[in-house]
């Protein structure tokens, strides 16, 4: 893997990821942008004890573009986008439109490819690995920085989850706190760790999964299953076998595994609906929307956890849909954004067997 910096035309950040050590990148940003200007603020909840970013600049954000004025693309000609150059692996630059910046953290959006009409799915595994390489060197990176905490790498996919632009891409958070999804799961693993004298609720799980009747599918580093308690109708957690804390602490072993597993994984996601799931055929439809979520160990400190340590933490990635059958969305309604009470019309059992029917021959 090459990396390469560089600085677009109003002083954001931006990173060429190579996968051959002889590319030069030397384009420059034509395009004659100010410098951007944030108003992100972080807003605490006395009530509920969680953050809330207000960022009112997103409002004016991209919404939606023709493909030929995806600002994703790389520059062509006259046709000025983020991408200075003219092609390009993976590229990794810092959000116009962040909901994280300064003392607030920092946004940044991830291009997988510069393919405007492939996905996620669609990659080689070499060019999977040096998304994760991006992935891996962007943690480490941001971790330095004094404001940061936290460190989320992840995807959305499909209108229906909301994205407003069609190029394959991800986003990088780096929050200046630790989330509340992971506070929940680091008190868990606490309660966990002091009631059964110090057993690992992480490894537990996965040792429960591994012995039943949800896993999708298993490698010598890699297991993903559907979990017991499911909160979206088809729902894959992935871990490595051998547990670490982030993306940093990956061995060798599980990298170089990772693609073939997860862009198999992605595969089946695709193949879910095709009208044997209960509800109408599928062709025409759409590619599964999806959101992908990195879980890493925080990087700040864990004190209010009482005797759990970064190296409990198991990292593991998260995939889910918010589809629930052919032509039909699981809309979180009363009960799931009123009460945070999630309501699973699709058994994960169910749902495990299903993933696992949809395997490539």
């Amino acid at each position: 893997m090459k990396k390469t910096s560089t600085r677009l035309a109003d002083g954001r950040e931006l990173i060429y990821y190579d996968l051959r050590d002889d590319t030069v990148r030397d384009a420059v940003d034509r395009r004659p942008l100010d410098r951007t200007v944030t108003t992100s603020e972080i807003r605490r909840d006395a009530l509920l004890g969680d953050a809330v970013a207000v960022a009112s600049h997103r409002q004016g954000r991209t919404y939606h573009p023709p493909a030929d004025e995806c600002p994703l693309c790389p520059t062509r000609g006259e046709r000025l986008s983020e991408i200075p150059d003219a092609s390009y692996d993976v590229v990794v630059f810092e959000n116009r439109f962040p909901s994280l910046a300064g003392d607030s953290g920092r946004c940044e959006v991830v291009c997988f490819t510069s393919d405007h009409d492939a996905s996620f799915a669609d990659l080689t595994e070499e060019h999977a690995r040096l998304v994760l390489d991006a992935w891996t060197d962007r943690t480490s990176e941001l971790s330095h920085l004094p404001a940061v905490e936290q460190v989320f790498c992840f995807e959305n996919r499909g209108e229906e989850i909301g994205v407003t632009l069609g190029h394959p891409h991800g986003q990088i958070y780096a929050y200046p706190f630790t989330t509340p999804r992971t506070a929940l799961m680091l008190r868990s693993l606490a309660a966990h760790k002091e009631a059964t004298g110090g057993e690992n609720l992480f490894d537990a799980v996965v040792g429960r999964e591994l012995a039943g009747e949800r896993v999708v599918l298993e490698s010598e580093h890699w297991v993903a299953f559907v979990p017991y308690a499911a909160h979206w109708p088809y729902e894959v957690h992935l871990y490595p076998k051998r547990r670490v804390p982030d993306l940093l602490a990956l061995d060798e072993a599980a990298r170089t595994e990772f693609p073939q597993v997860y862009l198999e994984l992605l595969r089946r996601f695709d193949r879910i609906f095709d009208g044997r799931d209960g509800g109408e055929s599928s062709a025409g439809e759409p590619r599964t929307p999806y959101i992908m979520a990195w879980h890493q160990a925080p990087f700040g400190a864990l004190e209010e956890f009482d005797s759990v340590t970064r190296d409990d933490f198991a990292l593991h990635l998260e995939l889910f849909t918010v589809r629930r059958t052919s032509g039909k969305l699981k809309f979180l309604a009363g009960s799931e954004s009123g009460m945070s009470v999630f309501i699973n019309d699709v058994p994960p059992e169910r749902a495990a067997e299903r993933l696992r029917e949809v395997a490539s021959s």
